[in-house]
Parts: C-alpha cells; sequence; structure tokens
C-alpha cells in the first residue's frame, strides 16, 4: 500500500460527471431524505419515510431496498398466515389488483404468496447500492461500513452530548465539520486502521461542507443518474446521527432555512469516503469502484423494467388493507345510537389518540348523558412552558409548530415570594443530585464508591423492584412530594418582570379556535371536560414517546389546565359572546389528565369549583373510575394481565412501577384508521383502540378552515404515528430500535444505542410492536375517513402540496363519508373518486 500523498487524485472521471451547480442540486435533495429524531425528553412519532413521500410508494420500496438493503412491505410467511387465518381474502385481493391497475393475475399472486412465503424472497438484507468502503472490504478483509458508523457514532456522541460526559469536548464551540476535522487530525484511530497520513488529507479538505462534498463528489466520479441514491446511501450509514442532526435544525427548515447540520454530516461521511480512496487507489480500488459504479447503474435501469415482485407486495398489503377497511365501513354504516338532542350532563373533550377510543366508549356506555368529543392532545395552544424552578421550557405542541407563548408553572397561590422560594429550592436539590452523580461517575471515586456504598444500594434496589416510590407521572416533579406538586399550576398571567404571560387578546383567541376546533360552540353542558394525557411508567428509556404527541411527547396535563382557566374566565366568556359564542353561566371546565398506563383519570383545581357543582363533580369522578376500571379490563387481553376485577387496577399500577417490564403499556399499537366526523357516526360501535376519532361537523363549518386545519395538521400527525409504527414493524433493523433489553442512553437524553456502540437507534423497539409471539402491530398505512363533501376535501387536496403527496402517492388511504357514513366514496388519485361499494356516486357529487 502506498504511503504517498494521494489527497489530489481522481479515482474515477466518469464519462458523465455532473455540473457543480447539478451536484448541489442533487446534495440539496439528499439531506431532505432522512427523517428527523426527537431526543428521548421529547421523544414523538415520526414519519420514517417523510423524505421520499414525493414519490409513490412503490418507487419507494426500490429506494429504500438500494439504499439501506431494507423492506417496506413485510415478508410474504406473514401475509401467508394472515390469508390462511381468513384475514384477507380473495375479493380482497381482487380489489386491490384493481385499484393498483396492476396486470398481473390473482393466480399470479396466490402463486408467488404460496411459493416465495417459503424462502422469503422480499425478506432481505444488504444493500445493492454500494459504496466505496464496500470496495475497500473486498480489498482488505474489513468491515468499514461498520468500522466509519462506530467512528462516526464515537465522534457524535460527544460532540453533541447534552450534559452526559464528565467533560464535554473541546471542540463543541465549532461547526460539526470543523471539530471533525480538527479531532480527527489528532485522533490516532486512523493510523490503527491501517490509514495513512490521514493528517494531510484532512488538510486537503475543502473548508466548507459544501465545497468539501462537491470536492468528494468530483474525486469519486460517482454518475448523475446515481448521485441521489448515492448520497442517500452514505446518510442511511450514519442515519441515526443524521436524523438528529435534522432535528436540531427542524424550526429553521419550517422556518424556509435548509438542513444545515446534516450537510455538515454528510461532508464527515463523504470525506471517509475519500480518505479510503485515497488509501485504496493503488490496489485496484479504482477498478473494483469503476465496476461497481456501472454495476448501479445497470442496477437503476433494471428496476425501473423489473419484474412483478414489487407490485405483488403491494397488492397483498392492499388486500390486507382493504379487509380492515371494509370491516371499519361496515360498523360505521351501522345504525346510530340514538341520544337526547337536549343538553348533556357532561361534555367530556378527549385527545384524538387511540388509547382515548377505549375509554370514551367506556364512559359512554356507563352514563349515556355524557357526550365525548375528540381533538388534538394540545387543545390548541402552541406554548412553551417552563417548570418550576427550570432555566427554559419545552414545547407543549406538536412538532409541526413552534411556540409563540411562555408560561411558566407557580404554585396556586398567587404569591410570587412562595413561588420564587420553592423555585429556588428545586433549584438546589437538581445541584446536589448533579453534583452527587458526577462524584459517582467520576474516574477517581468510582472503584472506592462501589466498594464502600454498594450494599447500601440494595436497599434503593429492592425498593425499586418493589415499586417503591416510583414511578414519577412528570419528570419535572421530580424531588417534590406529591403534595406539593399538586399545588403547581400554570400562571397564565407574567409573575415577573422578564416573564412572558398570555395578554386577554390572545387568550381570547385561543377560546374561540379551541371551542370552535371541537365543534363545542353551542348546547354546552354543566361540565366540560378538557382530558389531556399521559403516561407514568419507570426505567423506560422512550417513556415520553407514551406521552401524548400532539403535546410534543410531554404529558397533556399542562395544556389541558390551561385551557379550563382560559375557558373558565369571565373576562374571556364576555368577548366570546360578542363573537357568537354564548357559553352559559352555569358552565364548569375542569381539566384532566388520563394516564394511559393505567387507565387512572385525575381531575385538577375541583376545589376551586362553586359548590353548586360539588355533586356533580363527584358523580363524574364515580363514572371515570368504572369507565376506567372497563377500560383496563378490555386492555388487559392483550398485555397478559389476569383480567379480573379487583386485580386488574394492581396489575397495571405494578407494571406502571416495574422497571423491567419492557411493554407497560402498548402505546398506539395497533393504530389502522382517522375518523373526522361527529360523535354520533362512531358511538358505541367497537373500534377496538385503532382509530384516532376526532369530531367534526361540517355543517358547522361553513367555510371549511376547521376541515383544512383537520387535514393540514391532526391527519398529518396521525398517518407519521402510523407510519413509524409500520416501519418498526415491518423491518425494525433499519427503521426501529432493535431489542430494548440492550439500549443504552447516549448524551443525556439524544437517544439509545443498541448496545455499546453502533449507530444511534431510531424509532420503536422491537418490544413495542411485538409481545414476543406474535406482531401486535398490525402494519397497514392509516385509513382516514372523513365527514365532509368531495369539493370541500378536493379543495384542500389540491391547496396543499404535502397533503396531496399523502394521498396520490399511496402513503395513506383516503375515504369520504356522506348521510351519516351510509355512502363511502374512497379517493383514488388525481382529484378523483370511486365507490367504495355498489351505492350511486352520482348522490356522492352533490356536495
Amino acid at each position: 500500500m502506498s504511503t504517498k500523498n494521494k489527497s489530489n487524485v481522481t479515482v474515477f472521471p466518469g464519462p458523465r460527471a455532473p455540473s457543480p451547480s447539478r451536484i448541489q442540486e442533487l446534495i440539496n435533495g439528499a439531506l431532505q431524505r432522512v427523517a428527523p429524531l426527537w431526543p428521548l425528553d421529547q421523544f414523538v412519532a415520526v414519519n420514517p419515510y417523510q423524505g421520499f413521500s414525493d414519490e409513490s410508494f412503490g418507487r419507494a420500496i426500490q429506494r429504500v431496498a438500494l439504499t439501506s438493503g431494507g423492506k417496506m412491505v413485510m415478508e410474504r410467511r406473514f401475509f401467508l398466515e394472515a390469508y390462511r387465518a381468513g384475514k384477507f381474502n380473495n375479493d380482497d385481493i381482487h380489489a386491490a389488483i384493481g385499484r393498483l391497475n396492476a396486470s398481473v393475475t390473482l393466480k399470479n399472486v396466490l402463486d408467488a404468496l404460496h411459493t416465495s412465503a417459503q424462502s422469503d424472497a422480499t425478506d432481505k438484507t444488504g444493500s445493492a447500492m454500494r459504496t466505496y468502503a464496500d470496495v475497500a472490504e473486498e480489498q482488505s478483509g474489513k468491515d468499514w461500513q461498520a468500522l466509519i458508523t462506530q467512528q462516526v457514532s464515537h465522534w457524535a456522541s460527544g460532540y453533541f452530548d447534552a450534559g452526559q460526559a464528565a467533560w464535554p469536548s473541546p471542540f463543541s464551540n465549532l461547526s460539526p465539520f470543523d471539530a471533525w476535522r480538527a479531532e480527527t487530525k489528532i485522533d490516532c484511530t486512523p493510523l490503527l486502521m491501517n490509514i495513512s497520513e490521514h493528517d494531510d488529507f484532512i488538510d486537503s479538505l475543502p473548508p466548507s461542507p459544501m465545497a468539501a462534498c462537491e470536492y468528494a463528489i468530483s474525486r469519486l466520479g460517482v454518475h448523475e443518474s446515481l448521485l441521489d441514491l448515492y448520497l442517500h446511501r452514505l446518510l442511511m450509514t450514519i442515519g441515526g446521527w443524521v436524523a438528529y442532526a435534522r432535528y436540531r435544525g427542524w424550526h429553521d427548515e419550517l422556518a424556509g432555512g435548509s438542513p444545515a447540520l446534516v450537510l455538515e454530516m454528510l461532508a464527515i461521511r463523504l470525506s471517509w469516503e475519500l480518505m479510503l480512496a485515497n488509501e485504496y487507489d493503488d490496489a485496484g480500488g479504482q477498478l473494483r469502484w469503476r465496476r461497481h459504479l456501472a454495476n448501479g447503474v445497470r442496477q437503476l435501469s433494471s428496476a425501473a423494467t423489473s419484474d412483478d415482485q414489487p407490485i405483488i407486495d403491494e397488492i397483498l398489503l392492499g388486500a390486507y388493507e382493504y379487509a380492515w377497511q371494509d370491516a371499519t365501513v361496515e360498523k360505521i354504516q351501522q345504525p346510530a345510537e340514538q341520544i337526547e338532542t337536549n343538553r348533556p350532563k357532561v361534555q367530556a373533550v378527549f385527545c384524538i389518540d387511540v388509547r382515548s377510543e377505549v375509554l370514551r366508549r367506556a364512559i359512554e356506555g356507563i352514563n349515556p348523558h355524557i357526550e365525548t368529543t375528540g381533538f388534538a392532545g394540545f387543545f390548541g395552544l402552541p406554548i412553551e412552558y417552563v417548570p418550576i424552578g427550570a432555566e427554559s421550557g419545552v414545547a407543549h405542541c406538536p412538532v409541526l409548530l413552534k411556540p409563540d407563548v411562555t408560561l411558566h408553572e407557580s404554585m396556586n397561590d398567587t404569591s410570587s415570594e412562595l413561588t420564587t422560594r420553592l423555585a429556588n429550592r428545586v433549584r438546589l436539590k437538581r445541584q446536589l443530585t448533579h453534583g452527587w452523580r458526577a462524584f459517582k461517575n467520576s474516574a477517581v471515586s468510582c472503584f472506592v464508591f462501589v466498594e464502600s456504598y454498594g450494599l447500601a444500594y440494595g436497599v434503593k434496589l429492592l425498593a425499586h423492584t418493589l415499586g417503591i416510590g416510583r414511578p414519577e407521572p412528570l419528570p419535572r416533579h421530580r424531588g417534590l412530594s406529591a403534595r406539593t406538586a399538586r399545588e403547581l399550576a400554570p400562571q397564565l398571567l407574567s409573575i415577573a418582570d422578564n416573564e412572558s404571560g398570555l395578554a386577554l387578546e390572545r387568550q381570547i383567541e385561543f377560546a374561540e379556535s379551541m371551542l370552535r376546533g371541537m365543534s363545542l360552540t353551542k348546547n354546552h353542558a354543566r361540565i366540560v371536560l378538557l382530558t389531556g394525557h399521559g403516561s407514568a411508567t419507570t426505567n423506560n428509556a422512550h417513556g415520553s414517546g407514551l406521552d401524548c404527541g400532539a403535546c410534543g411527547g410531554q404529558s397533556g396535563e399542562t395544556n389541558a389546565r390551561i385551557g379550563a382557566m382560559i375557558l373558565n374566565s369571565p373576562s374571556v366568556r364576555s368577548a366570546l359572546n360578542l363573537r357568537g359564542i354564548c357559553i352559559p353561566d352555569d358552565t364548569l371546565f375542569i381539566a384532566a389528565v388520563h394516564n394511559t398506563t393505567t387507565d387512572e383519570v385525575t381531575l385538577f383545581d375541583t376545589k376551586a369549583a362553586p359548590e353548586t357543582h360539588t355533586q356533580e363533580i363527584v358523580d363524574l369522578q364515580e363514572t371515570l373510575d368504572k369507565a376506567s376500571e372497563a377500560s383496563r379490563q378490555e386492555r388487559s387481553v392483550l398485555l397478559g394481565v389476569a383480567p379480573k376485577k379487583s386485580s386488574s387496577r394492581k396489575q397495571m399500577a405494578r407494571k406502571s412501577a416495574d422497571w423491567s417490564d419492557v411493554r407497560p403499556e402498548w402505546g398506539l399499537a395497533g393504530c389502522a384508521g382517522f375518523i373526522a366526523a361527529p360523535r354520533a357516526m362512531t358511538r358505541s360501535k367497537n373500534l377496538e383502540g385503532r382509530a384516532f376519532l376526532h369530531s367534526y361537523d361540517y355543517r358547522d363549518d361553513p367555510d371549511f378552515s376547521v376541515l383544512e386545519l383537520i387535514m393540514t395538521a391532526p391527519m398529518v400527525v396521525a398517518s407519521w404515528i402510523n407510519l413509524q409504527y409500520y416501519g418498526s414493524t415491518v423491518d425494525n433493523r433499519v427503521f426501529g430500535s432493535g431489542d430494548k433489553t440492550l439500549h443504552n442512553v447516549v448524551g443525556h437524553s439524544i437517544g439509545v444505542l443498541e448496545g455499546n456502540g453502533g449507530d444511534l437507534r431510531v424509532g420503536l423497539s422491537k418490544q413495542s410492536v411485538h409481545d414476543g409471539q406474535r406482531y401486535i402491530h398490525e402494519p397497514m398505512r392509516l385509513s382516514v375517513f372523513i365527514a365532509a363533501p368531495i369539493v370541500a376535501i378536493n379543495t384542500i387536496i389540491e391547496r396543499h402540496e404535502n397533503i396531496k403527496n399523502l394521498v396520490d402517492n399511496g402513503w395513506l388511504n383516503l375515504f369520504a363519508l356522506y348521510e351519516d357514513g351510509d355512502i363511502v366514496a374512497r379517493y383514488r388519485g388525481n382529484l378523483e373518486w370511486e365507490s367504495h361499494s355498489e351505492h350511486d356516486m352520482k348522490q356522492q357529487n352533490k356536495g
């Protein structure tokens, strides 16, 4: 192997080298391909295929195979087992063939299903798109792809560290690319990897990330037709850290910026490619690389004219989905439950989360005088919330929004002195905790600490094992007694000169948008319950993923309490009266939180309620307790908990507090549908906790602005959730986080590694979708049912490109409901619809 300086060697000039402007265009496109990854303390669901939703689902199947060696459809044996179990049949396959206008026959599909299921031809690992690391591996016998991933991951965990490391990176003040260059120059690891003169190579790189990418691409000579896939492939080799880098610049992107940090990560990965190319070019590397590029062009051409296997996979998925859609349509078309049209006793608003469907159904079954409503769990309040004693706040709104209001936590007592005293106490306790943790983890004291204090920790370990003192429902209340935590509440108005608040005019705006969005502009009950949701688990790195996604991975308690405070304000109600929303004087808004792990519902601020409502609150709590028990009974089957009424509450509480339980609850596993319709259309119909339920009545939405908001926000978020569970189920190696028992938290709250190295993992663990024997989540794309005129739906689709991409490219299935669900139309694409059944389409087009 030559040791001369080879940094200016052109590895493969290429017959069709792209122009600099074309290279920049392809680079900018590649930067959008990897979806963002939110950190553990605000872990929210993300569509793993977000970066290529502008392509059809079928084309994306090929892209995923080429860039990650992954798959986007379940293996054939899964569909064969489902077919034999009667979960879909030949009629469903016929329907799927027709929707895709495929040239294959039913016999072709069945033959492929039975023959390929034995060998699982669709279950492949390894990527068809090659990198120079693969060439170097052939030549040296070293797994360079894994070595590079390990090196980048090791560097990134130090650079991005958020407080876990005792000694921060000395280069953290530099940009990622500059920091990597500075660290790699003095790092001896490349020498140990037999890469000679790596410091000279680093000096030869252009200083800016874009220039470095252009330089590497021109030297490597990648064919223009391959460049998009090649860059995507490189990003996927460090996909977890690239995803985290994209999260760090997410709000800049929402404001129209580019993913700058992702560009820096791409520059680092391309530099490694060129470093290997410079090292191995004298030993046949050029020839091997040239051959790989030529093969890549051929593979790309053959992919466009491939056999019927990809389309058969898509047909099987479509048939599997069609069977569930047909069963759901049948439920919707069942006669609606007749409910009283006079004033309900209670109106209970829940998040659209699928876990709420079970509880809502139970509440209405126990007390038919309670009317439940579905709305996004942040209640339309895009806030940043600062916990007591904290220096900064956390967003409590969907990640598609940026909070524009900052509110602080304080004591219920309006005394700022009391709040300040408690905040100082919390800060002091956190500092002491941090100092104690630093002492335990220091290199000097760790051995002495274990030897001298190890036995004392046995008591703490035993307490944790028995569930004593755990879990902590809200991390922000760590260190506070339960009694003190109950006295804390959001502060609407500023309590200090440097703190933000919520002006009356903004409160009025929020109140009106909340009520109109929830279709609660008239006939208000004496009690209106705003119910957020959160979870309570122990030793769960991804615990925030079980909290409210609409609240940015936080508990919905805060937003519910703020919403109730605003809507109980006499000044706000007077202003709403002038805007056509008249809330009766005896209507009381009460905040609540639904613990999705134990199914308990807790009411807040009831002590301040007027005596006229005391008995009704007591009755409501009794109904909620009964509904919680019914919900636990239903959920206990999937959770493997003995469904005995006398023990289910204790069993669920024990799972919540058990630090060894990898499945404290199933989260949103099973999610398959999104229904935006009046509650009367779905009331009393068992949707098995698999549907997001958003209340909507188009007759109260004359300009369809609420419908537009639903389709552009909650529907998109539900699709993200659905596709995260889908991807983590279909290919957990690429789109999931692997085995939960092997997770190690990195960077304090950045994410997890599986084991002690490798890339940062994304998505959900295997235990989140599989119970050890079977899949609990059934991998199918979201089916959206909207009770609104087709003309209105089409107008919104046409107006928003991202929505058009979702529905036209097959990332979700869209249906329109008419006449209380009796008529159902299915979206075909390009603003065209077809009848889902034999009903006359003329009736559907009257809207």
